[in-house]
C-alpha cells in the first residue's frame, strides 16, 4: 500500500513528511516527476544517467531559500516549484543551450504537509515541460525551513556556448522577455495589494517567472556575442557582461520606458505607502519620496531583477525576431550607463550587501 494512502486510512488526513519518511517522500516526488527522452537512469538509484548527444554538458546551480526568495504565505507550493526550476533553466538558455535536466535537492521541516511537497514536484515538472527538460534525481534532508538546491544540465546541440565576454563595440543590446514585472509583483505583495486584474499578471511574474527558454538557442544561432539572464537586475547583470567583455553598455531609456501596467502598479504602491505613513502615531520617519510613478516603474525595469528574461549583444545589423527588443548599444569604455550617464540609483540585487 502506498505510504500516503496508508497515512490517510489510519486517520491522518493531512500527512506530513515525518509521517511519510524519507523513502516515502522520494517515492511521492518521483511519481510526479516523469523521466524524459534523454533519461537513461532516473530517480531511485545512486545517480542518474543522462544521454548527452553533443558530448558537452552545460551545468549551473541555484538556491531557492524560504524567507529569502519566497514566502509560503504568498507562494503556493506549485509556484515555488516553477520558480526553482526557472532560475536554473534560464541560466542554461543564457548560454545558448537547450535545457535537458534538473537535479533537485530538497530540505524541509518534518511537519511540512505531504500535499505541499507533491504540489512542489508538480510545479517543477510543469516548468521543466515548458523548457523541454525533466527532473532526473536529487536528494532530501530535514531543515528548519524549505530550501531547494537545483542543478541544471543543458545541451548545446553543436553550438558554441554564448559567454558574457564576447560583446564588442558597435554591437546591439537586446532583451527577450519582460523587465520589471517581477519587481512590481513583489512591491504589490509587500504593500498588501494582491487582488484585482491590475495586479494579477505582475504578481504572477514574481511568483512564477516564465523565461523564454527557446530564445537562448535562437540568439546563439543569430550570432549573439554575449548573453545573460536578468536575475539580479538589468543594470547589474549587463554590468557583468560589460566587465567580462571590457566594454561600456549604453542603454536607451526611451526603449525601456515602462508600460501602463507598471506605472499603474507604481501609483498603487505609492498610495498604499502614503496610507500607511499617514496612519502612524509613533515617531518613525516617513519613507523617502520615491518620485513620480513613472520613475519608480523605471527603477523596477532597470534594477528589479527576477524576471529571468534574456539580455544579449548581437553584431551590428543583425535582423532580430520581433520578441527581441533593442535597448542599447555597446561602446568602448567600461560599465553600464543610461542615455550616456551613470544611473544614480541601485544597480540591482547583491546577495551580500
Amino acid at each position: 500500500m502506498p505510504l500516503v494512502a496508508e497515512a490517510i486510512i489510519t486517520g491522518q488526513d493531512s500527512p506530513t513528511l515525518a509521517t511519510l519518511g524519507e523513502f516515502g517522500l522520494i517515492k511521492t516526488l518521483a511519481a510526479a516527476l516523469p523521466p524524459g527522452r534523454r533519461t537513461l537512469v532516473g530517480i531511485g538509484d545512486d545517480a542518474a544517467v543522462l544521454a548527452v548527444p553533443d558530448g558537452r554538458v552545460v551545468a549551473t546551480t541555484d538556491f531557492l531559500l524560504e524567507g529569502r526568495h519566497f514566502r509560503r504565505d504568498w507562494s503556493a507550493a506549485a509556484d515555488v516549484g516553477h520558480k526553482a526550476a526557472a532560475r536554473s533553466l534560464a541560466d542554461l538558455a543564457a548560454m545558448g543551450a537547450e535545457p535537458s535536466a534538473l537535479l533537485v535537492a530538497l530540505a524541509a521541516p518534518a511537519d511540512l504537509p505531504v500535499r505541499w511537497a507533491r504540489e512542489l514536484a508538480g510545479g517543477l515538472a510543469a516548468e521543466c515541460a515548458r523548457a523541454g527538460a525533466n527532473v532526473i534525481g536529487g536528494d532530501t534532508a530535514r531543515a528548519d525551513s524549505v530550501l531547494l538546491a537545483v542543478t541544471g544540465l543543458g545541451d548545446l546541440a553543436g553550438r558554441a556556448p554564448v559567454l558574457r565576454s564576447g560583446a564588442a563595440p558597435g554591437d546591439l543590446v537586446a532583451v527577450a522577455g519582460p523587465l520589471g514585472d517581477a519587481a512590481a509583483g513583489l512591491a504589490l505583495l509587500t504593500a498588501g495589494l494582491a487582488d484585482g486584474p491590475l495586479v494579477a499578471a505582475l504578481i504572477s511574474g514574481h511568483l512564477r517567472p516564465a523565461p523564454p527558454y527557446d530564445a537562448g538557442p535562437e540568439a546563439a544561432d543569430l550570432g549573439a556575442t554575449a548573453m545573460i539572464d536578468v536575475s539580479d537586475g538589468l543594470l547589474a547583470d549587463l554590468g557583468h557582461v560589460a566587465a567580462a567583455s571590457g566594454v561600456r553598455i549604453d542603454l536607451d531609456s526611451g526603449a525601456l520606458r515602462p508600460g501602463e501596467p507598471l506605472i499603474d502598479a507604481a501609483r498603487a504602491v505609492q498610495a498604499a505607502r502614503r496610507h500607511v505613513s499617514s496612519g502612524r502615531t509613533d515617531p518613525v520617519s516617513r519613507p523617502a519620496d520615491s518620485g513620480p510613478p513613472g520613475t519608480e516603474a523605471l527603477r523596477w525595469v532597470l534594477s528589479g531583477g527576477e524576471d529571468h528574461s534574456l539580455a544579449a549583444a548581437f553584431p551590428p545589423g543583425t535582423r532580430l525576431p520581433a520578441r527581441w527588443k533593442v535597448i542599447g548599444t555597446v561602446r568602448a569604455g567600461e560599465g553600464v550607463v543610461v542615455d550616456g550617464q551613470p544611473w544614480a540609483g541601485a544597480q540591482g540585487w547583491d546577495h551580500f550587501s
